[in-house]
């Protein structure tokens, strides 16, 4: 047995355990603990920003990581896809967004020694079950939305609840004198995280007050504010995203004009509504978009931000052992929107990734789904394919590094690479 394999036994015991996991949990506090101490808090002497919510918080921590710089603030970023201190990048290959034993401790005090001045994390529940973000003192806090997701992990959607408002606490007790909170007014459970509090500004941002001038598959044009702004990023999920990153830039006191004008810079997020191509091709004849969307809503966000296109989708459902009641959820929207429907892996674990499949395709009723277990050859015969001008969306995955499979076992993974080699297969069938 491998050490990885013996500690993901060790790992579900404890999980399955009370008391055990309250070892577990106070092991995990312990070490929040003891690492904002040895590396001397040093949250607290940089401008710290939270961002959390089910979906649209990595999209929101590049966003507001990229008006800080443009702004001249040397800035780190700790997100699902990465780690950045001033655009030195690492790629975040831990699977979790927020590593544990210490790691976001180092990687503060990481950067304020290489001389950043502000920072922009993105915090899960998950990361606040086992207090990943104990000692992380915020001046601002970002909420961006909340829907059913991980109910397996905490047992409840009310205790995945709890969970994120738990990581209001780094604001709640920050030592920070100018405190804030950004949240979606246009969310039941952002009205929560307006409330009233002592010290802390509440600053709402919604839909509601923007006027829209373009949207399609290029992106959007939209006047907020009195302020015109264009995104490359398709979707109203993405606009939703871009106003609470300019809410944080204003209570920063970052020139409207600077935000504008960085957000109208960003072109690509990897992972997120990350375009794919194949630049030997001038030709290309379908598009191929790869998103991290794992949520029903968020995926049928995803398909209507390409309005008018045929869609052709591969789908894999949430990892194995988990969020099952997902599934055909999923697949239902999938079917809805999607010209072609493939069935693939995702992360199987040790779950039947044929039992998984079937319950994806409970959720299709439309039209008869092409199944292909092999995630490689799924993306290959989509894209291949797929007819002339369609859109190709390959979800879930984003810039996940593996595919995990039993016992442990993960294999080095990337979407937009097997993209490119599909790209690549079809431009030469097309010679």
């Amino acid at each position: 047995m491998t050490p990885t394999v013996m500690l993901e036994r060790i790992r579900d015991f404890c999980h399955k355990q009370p008391l055990a996991r309250r070892l577990l949990r106070l092991y995990h506090l312990l070490w929040a603990c003891m690492a904002a101490w040895w590396f001397d808090y040093p949250s607290r002497k940089l401008v710290v920003v939270g961002v959390t919510g089910t979906k649209g918080k990595t999209t929101t921590t590049e966003m507001i990581y990229t008006i800080l710089r443009a702004a001249g603030y040397k800035t780190a970023l700790t997100n699902t896809i990465h780690f950045v201190i001033d655009g030195q990048e690492e790629r975040n290959l831990f699977k979790m967004t927020m590593p544990g034993r210490g790691f976001l401790q180092k990687f503060l005090a990481k950067a304020l020694a290489e001389g950043a001045t502000h920072a922009v994390v993105e915090m899960t529940s998950l990361g606040a079950v086992v207090h990943r973000h104990y000692g992380i003192e915020l001046d601002g806090f970002v909420f961006t939305m909340l829907e059913p997701e991980h109910i397996e992990a905490h047992g409840s959607f009310e205790a995945y609840r709890k969970a994120k408002r738990r990581l209001l606490d780094s604001l709640i007790i920050s030592s920070k004198l100018h405190r804030f909170v950004v949240a979606n007014a246009d969310d039941e459970e952002g009205k929560w995280y307006l409330a009233e509090r002592s010290g802390i500004r509440a600053i709402p941002f919604s839909l509601k007050e923007v006027r829209f001038l373009r949207e399609d598959g290029n992106g959007s044009e939209f006047v907020y504010n009195n302020q015109r702004y264009t995104l490359a990023l398709p979707g109203r999920a993405a606009v939703a995203n871009a106003l609470a990153a300019v809410k944080v830039a204003e209570a920063l006191g970052v020139p409207p004009a600077v935000a504008k004008q960085a957000l109208a810079n960003l072109t690509k997020i990897p992972g997120r509504l990350e375009r794919v191509v194949f630049e030997e091709w001038a030709e290309q004849d379908v598009e191929v978009v790869v998103d991290y969307a794992h949520t029903p809503e968020s995926l049928r966000a995803l398909y209507q931000a390409f309005p008018g296109k045929t869609l052709v989708c591969v789908l894999g459902s949430c990892g194995g052992g988990r969020d099952r009641w997902k599934r055909p959820r999923m697949a239902e929207v999938a079917d809805a929107h999607c010209a072609a429907v493939y069935l693939t892996d995702e992360d199987p674990y040790d779950e039947d990734p044929r039992e998984i499949i079937e319950d994806l395709r409970a959720g299709i009723r439309n039209q008869t789904p092409i199944i292909e277990l092999d995630r490689h050859q799924a993306i290959l015969r989509a894209v291949v394919e797929a007819p002339k001008g369609s859109v190709v969306v390959l979800s879930g995955k984003g810039t996940d590094p593996y595919i995990m499979g039993p016992r442990g076992s993960k294999i080095p993974w990337s979407d937009a690479a097997v993209a490119r080699e599909a790209l690549r297969e079809r431009a030469a069938r097309a010679q």
